[in-house]
């Protein structure tokens, strides 16, 4: 019987061990952004992904990928081989797409995220949409003025 008992508190205390204080992570499409940031560049070049070398710093402290069939570009920001933030820009050409692409990405993440944003910025042409979740925060920002643009940037909380 004092086997037993000794066995029970083992295991409730390995299940309070696994379960409470791990942040969970942020992840970008699947990927954990708590990967190192060599192996984050790699698994995206293993989806397809490529480095644009014309608009990467020297020291890959900021890597810039695309992707020839996707419609954005990467920008990542790393430090001592840490992902802290990854921003994908749209190429988008016209003020409604770029509005529809927006609500599509809130709308998703909403979903995704299970909770509402922050929205600091709600106009027709100029909207913000700002999630927090365990691991860091994403802002989607839509700015339509003489050329749309839509970024949804993704950082990591330290």
């Amino acid at each position: 019987m004092k086997k037993i008992f000794i066995a029970m508190v083992a295991v409730a205390a390995l299940c309070a061990c696994n379960s409470g204080g791990m942040k969970k992570g942020i992840e970008y499409r699947g990927l954990s952004m708590k990967m190192p940031f060599s192996a984050f560049c790699d698994s995206l070049t293993a989806r397809g992904f490529s480095i644009d070398s014309a608009k990467t710093d020297s020291d890959f402290h900021m890597v810039v990928m695309a992707h020839p069939a996707e419609r954005f570009r990467l920008m990542l920001a790393q430090e001592n081989d840490v992902l802290v933030a990854l921003q994908e820009n749209y190429l988008l050409t016209t003020n409604d797409s770029t509005r529809k692409m927006w609500q599509q990405i809130r709308d998703g993440l909403e979903k995704d995220l299970g909770t509402w944003p922050n929205m600091p910025i709600h106009g027709q042409d100029h909207k913000v949409a700002k999630f927090e979740s365990e691991g860091g925060f994403i802002t989607v920002t839509l700015k339509n003025t003489y050329k749309p643009t839509l970024e949804v940037l993704y950082q990591v909380k330290k």
